[in-house]
């Protein structure tokens, strides 16, 4: 999950800055004005707390690498710093420091991605050696990136223009240039790949289509209409592990959930229904139409949706299984994640089952309970018995080391180089290991 929203605007607890999903959907980390912290959400009724840093304040940027201990932290104080931190020992791993301010950062098990507003520098995760610097790319104030997880199609994408849709497609394991794909007619507000890399979802600044194309290739697979009335801001982009179903949530109260499907025509022989007849002549009437209309009647609609108690506020959605059954996730700015169940086969409105407070003393006493009654029916699963996920991997966090940590990088590449016979990942890095991630010296770019 590759998804991260900046919460600065009202209506959220004040020490909230930013939330981001992490690779698998298994954790949330929050940037807060006091540092960040960690959630599991591998359960549906319990919002454990796995860490709580410290090290700097006013978070803006914290994404953690899967379910391991390296948590990468932007701070406001210092936006163009990025620190890594190996969290269960305490420890910093490194930090670089940039000619500009740090807009997204984005990690998988090879490499560890950082946007600024026009260029991308990329480094090996293991080693923390840069690998190639992206220079003069269009004008990205938002940062916007997406990284593919999967080891073997690690691609990179990023807008390829300030003024329409065009994505650029890297691969980040071979250094070099896959394909530009001119996904929408103005710019890109969103992207996010599939768990495999095989996928890449897309939405514009107008909010109205999001499309899917096929990577590396980027032919157009998918097109779902959001809605026709207004325009509004894409917040968050997200698949289902398998790839058959995308999310979206933006600045309204409802979260789409689009169904990835192929619909096959009736055979030959079977009776035709009046949905069929109807379809074909839809079909049949939209070859002599401009090609603006052939594309709306085209495009499918939201397979489930979400109905959010609010309005304005940002959010980030994800999809996700919790104790074996599909959920969707909603963490949103007014510093509570929702979680709902999903009806794969129906479809329609999403159920809520179980609404989390990020931050104690959010609520009155009286008003949690008045929630806790209107979910206790709608509950599908009894409290598990089992350890948490939490209680397997907190450890007593010890403060960080002030001294400089020395490790076996020797130098920083120059702008825009490949550094010569870099070592690749030749499996996933887990970080049990302290010898898997050895501590760097700190450096600056």
């Amino acid at each position: 999950m590759e998804d991260r929203e900046t919460f600065d605007g009202p209506g959220g607890p004040r020490d909230l800055i930013s939330s981001s999903f992490n690779q698998d959907t298994t954790s949330l980390s929050v940037g807060t004005k006091s540092g960040y912290r960690l959630f599991s959400v591998t359960s549906v009724d319990k919002m454990d707390c796995i860490h709580e840093g410290a090290e700097c304040p006013d978070v803006y940027i914290v994404e953690r690498l899967f379910s391991s201990s390296l948590v990468v932290v932007v701070s406001l104080s210092m936006p163009r710093r990025m620190n890594v931190y190996h969290f269960k020992r305490g420890t910093e791993i490194c930090n670089y420091s940039y000619s500009n301010n740090i807009l997204s950062v984005r990690l998988n098990r090879q490499r560890l991605v950082v946007c600024l507003k026009e260029s991308v520098y990329i480094h090996n995760i293991k080693d923390m050696k840069l690998l190639k610097t992206l220079l003069n790319i269009p004008h990205n104030p938002s940062g916007l990136c997406a990284l593919s997880v999967s080891h073997g199609n690690s691609y990179l994408a990023y807008p390829g223009s300030q003024t329409i849709g065009e994505i650029m497609v890297y691969d980040a394991s071979n250094l070099s240039t896959v394909t530009m794909i001119p996904a929408h007619d103005s710019p890109l507000a969103a992207l996010t790949f599939n768990a495999s890399g095989t996928k890449l979802a897309s939405a514009s600044e107008r909010g109205t289509v999001i499309r899917v194309f096929t990577i590396p290739e980027g032919q157009r697979l998918f097109e779902f209409r959001r809605g026709m009335k207004r325009y509004v801001s894409i917040s968050s982009l997200s698949f289902s592990s398998d790839a058959q179903f995308l999310c979206a949530s933006s600045n309204t109260e409802t979260v789409h959930i689009f169904k990835l499907e192929h619909h096959s025509p009736s055979r030959e022989g079977e009776c035709p229904t009046w949905g069929a007849y109807v379809g074909k002549m839809f079909t049949a009437a939209s070859t002599y139409l401009p090609s603006q209309v052939s594309d709306i009647m085209h495009q499918d609609r939201a397979f489930a949706t979400v109905r959010l108690n609010m309005f304005g506020l940002k959010n980030i959605c994800a999809l996700a299984t919790v104790q074996k059954l599909p959920r969707l996730l909603v963490a949103s700015s007014d510093g509570h994640i929702y979680i709902y169940n999903i009806d794969t086969q129906e479809g329609g409105e999403c159920v809520l089952v179980r609404k989390h407070r990020l931050f104690e003393g959010d609520k009155e006493p009286q008003e949690e309970q008045q929630e806790e009654e209107e979910l206790e029916d709608r509950r599908s699963l009894p409290p598990s018995n089992s350890p948490s996920y939490a209680a397997t991997v907190a450890l007593p966090s010890t403060p960080p080391s002030s001294t400089t940590l020395t490790g076996y990088s020797d130098g920083v590449a120059k702008k825009g180089d490949v550094i010569p016979q870099h070592e690749f990942t030749k499996g996933p890095v887990y970080l049990d290991d302290e010898n898997e991630f050895p501590p760097v010296s700190n450096q600056s770019n």
